[in-house]
């Protein structure tokens, strides 16, 4: 004979239910978390060995949070060579996470796209590293060229038909080079 439906039952069941769900998310959490992690890291560490200098030190073992951005300083022998600037800016189809960097001149080295959402086709070009913005900020400085684009009076090309990721591109740039002055002036020796 089935049981009769009560509400003492009903929430028993769903509490059991409950609680069985929740264990096994935690469960997948736990296994998961240290792949993700690591992966992120492998993320991170590639953007960085692509934007700076060949250097032989472990620049995401010493990172400074400046804001919303994170700097990882590479040396060579001891020697600065560069920082790489991850910087997070908002593009057409939502947020477009970019490491940029800079040699100790403050010159723009190379850059790396690391998350976006624009849109495939379009927006999405950006990831290209020969696509014009990115090929066109190389070796320039922000404090004496204008990186903005052409239609806004500055000195970059926009990809056709993705002015708005392209102006996200090189607001995020200019936004590495103010963490990159802040840092600049932070490391100077006193005289």
């Amino acid at each position: 004979m089935a049981r009769q439906s009560t509400f003492g039952n009903m929430v028993v069941s769903l509490s059991v239910i409950c609680l069985v769900c929740a264990a096994v998310l935690g469960v997948v959490y736990c296994i998961t978390e240290k792949p993700i992690a690591d992966a992120e890291l492998a993320k991170v560490n590639n953007a960085i060995a692509a934007v700076v200098p060949a250097f032989d030190n472990n620049p995401s073992d010493d990172v400074q949070v400046l804001g919303d951005s994170k700097v990882y300083t590479a040396t060579n022998g001891g020697s600065l060579v560069g920082y790489a600037i991850q910087v997070k800016s908002s593009g057409f189809g939502g947020p477009l996470q970019m490491m940029v960097g800079f040699t100790p001149d403050g010159t723009i080295y190379n850059t790396s796209i690391i998350s976006h959402s624009e849109t495939p086709g379009l927006g999405a070009k950006i990831t290209d590293d020969n696509i014009q913005p990115r090929a066109q900020v190389k070796g320039k400085n922000p404090g004496v060229n204008n990186i903005s684009v052409s239609k806004d009076g500055g000195e970059i090309d926009a990809i056709t038909a993705s002015t708005i990721t392209s102006r996200a591109f090189l607001k995020g740039v200019n936004m590495a080079y103010d963490v990159f002055k802040q840092i600049s002036e932070n490391n100077e020796p006193e005289q």
